[in-house]
């Protein structure tokens, strides 16, 4: 029962736009980390690459209802193809037009934009599954249309 001030009675909202909340998935931002040289940018700089995966990794924990592994953040870079030595090119220009200046505060809603793109059923699979599929085929994961 919520009895402080800060607590959401009736449980989180959800809707459009709300995203899908989770604990401490500012966590995933720590893990992050641990792909630093691991990642193949292209043109794209660290930080925007890192906010827009972290958001996607976010988004899976959320669906789980619980805070963020390294799993999670394995599919969300997997899914974009930045563990990829050698992406799609149509994906590599996809994320170009997508990633840019998303770290700031101000391109939320483009951030949002990159996590929408990625449903919840393709998230919520092992990260294994993820894994296989992008490798057969990157839009099984993600959704342009």
């Amino acid at each position: 029962m919520a009895d402080r001030p800060g607590d959401v009675e009736g449980g989180q909202p959800r809707g459009e736009g709300l995203g899908t909340p989770g604990p401490d998935q500012g966590y995933a931002l720590k893990l992050a980390r641990s792909f630093e040289g691991r990642l193949k940018l292209g043109a794209l700089d660290e930080d925007d690459v890192v906010a827009g995966c972290v958001a996607i990794a976010s988004k899976r924990s959320g669906l789980f209802g619980r805070g963020p592994v390294v799993h999670d953040l394995t599919a969300a870079f997997t899914m974009w193809g930045f563990l990829d030595d050698s992406p799609d090119a149509e994906l590599v220009a996809l994320r170009e037009e997508l990633f840019p200046q998303v770290a700031s505060s101000h391109h939320y809603s483009e951030r949002r934009e990159i996590v929408d793109l990625v449903s919840a059923e393709a998230l919520a699979r092992p990260h294994a599954e993820i894994i296989t599929d992008y490798q057969t085929g990157w839009r099984q994961n993600i959704s342009t249309n």
